[in-house]
């Protein structure tokens, strides 16, 4: 079975144009990486788990804040690595600079024998859809399409 990762596609409506949060995770290997590396708030689970339970967990988690509202299942997308995304959108607002991620021990550099302590998720932007499409990993530039799609067909 292949990796699986539950997560939250936070979104708002502010002036008529669609925002959604993205995540850059932390840590030394994406310190000056920006395009193509930003994500949705996830985190793998458990095939016995409950997918949007996983998912509104590891939106705590990284975020430090509880989210709720009418979830929006997305399909599923596999990133490069062979892990399969499964999504839920939900609208609602949060300040993204206020967030307070959890944190991991890594070994760095690697096989050095030295571990720092990072913040699984160092930073939160709210992105407009195009920007959003930039910033986000490839393979999840598919859940941002199937959002605005889905919110152009609900505003018509």
């Amino acid at each position: 079975m292949p990796k699986q990762s539950a997560g939250i596609l936070l979104y708002s409506i502010q002036q008529s144009i669609l925002e959604v949060l993205l995540v850059h995770p932390g840590g030394p290997y994406f310190k000056n990486k920006d395009t193509g590396v930003w994500s949705i708030p996830k985190g793998e689970f458990m095939e016995d788990e409950d997918g949007i339970i996983a998912a509104q967990r590891e939106f705590e988690e990284e975020t430090g804040q509880p989210i709720s509202g009418k979830f929006i299942p997305l399909q599923s997308v596999k990133q490069k690595g062979g892990k399969v995304v499964h999504a839920w959108a939900v609208e609602g607002n949060i300040n993204a600079s206020a967030i307070v991620s959890n944190t991991f021990k890594m070994e760095y550099p690697y096989k050095s024998g030295k571990w720092i302590e990072i913040p699984e998720i160092d930073a939160a932007d709210w992105f407009d859809v195009a920007t959003a499409k930039i910033k986000i990993n490839a393979a999840q530039i598919a859940l941002v399409e199937e959002l605005d799609l889905l919110i152009s067909q609900k505003s018509n």
